[in-house]
């Protein structure tokens, strides 16, 4: 065929074209499992979702943040090969801040944490959606910095609706899963914790 690259020869002579070869397999992988239950991407989801039902049922404080923590890792990798690079960013900054949380509680760091999810969110925000992982962040990084027990939960339950209609809206299977279970089950943590508060 006209105008096809010889194997071994032209590709590797030149090394942009092998690099733009291998920029459109990431894309094809990503365009192309959106919807597939067993895709990669929607294994990595699949994982984020049972870290995220065992962190919510934690009545210590420290666990939870802890498998929170593990959870954003996942679902990092999991918004990356949906290619939605905003949800991602948000999600590496949520395990970042969630990690330093278990360390510091300080209100400069958790403002640090605000600023560049705010910054880093709006520079690679591609649509109006994005204002619901930038939320997401937001709500979260208030959360584990400046509030404990019951405070803590409802403020990282906003987190979760803010996640909820983020991935309903980029056809994450495992992460609608995921969001709508930790409700529920955070939910119900909530009411445990109060109930042992009113037995005290």
């Amino acid at each position: 065929m006209a105008g096809a690259i010889a194997p071994g020869r032209e590709v590797a002579g030149r090394p942009h074209t092998l690099i733009a070869l291998s920029f459109a397999r990431i894309r094809n992988l990503k365009s192309g499992t959106r919807m597939d239950f067993t895709a990669p991407s929607q294994i990595v989801g699949y994982v984020a979702f049972a870290l995220g039902i065992f962190a919510f049922a934690q009545r210590i404080d420290w666990r939870l943040k802890f498998l929170v923590a593990s959870e954003c890792v996942a679902y990092t990798l999991h918004f990356y090969l949906l290619g939605n690079n905003a949800a991602a960013v948000s999600a590496a900054l949520s395990a970042m801040r969630t990690f330093t949380s278990l360390k510091t509680r300080s209100p400069w760091v958790a403002g640090f944490f605000l600023a560049l999810n705010l910054v880093l969110g709006v520079a690679v925000a591609t649509s109006w959606t994005a204002v619901f992982p930038i939320m997401a962040g937001l709500s979260g990084t208030v959360a584990v910095f400046l509030l404990r027990g019951i405070g803590m939960r409802l403020g990282l339950m906003c987190a979760t609706l803010c996640w909820l209609t983020n991935n309903i809206l980029s056809g994450s299977i495992g992460g609608t899963m995921l969001e709508s279970s930790i409700a529920v089950v955070n939910a119900t943590t909530m009411l445990r914790l109060w109930r042992a508060g009113r037995l005290r």
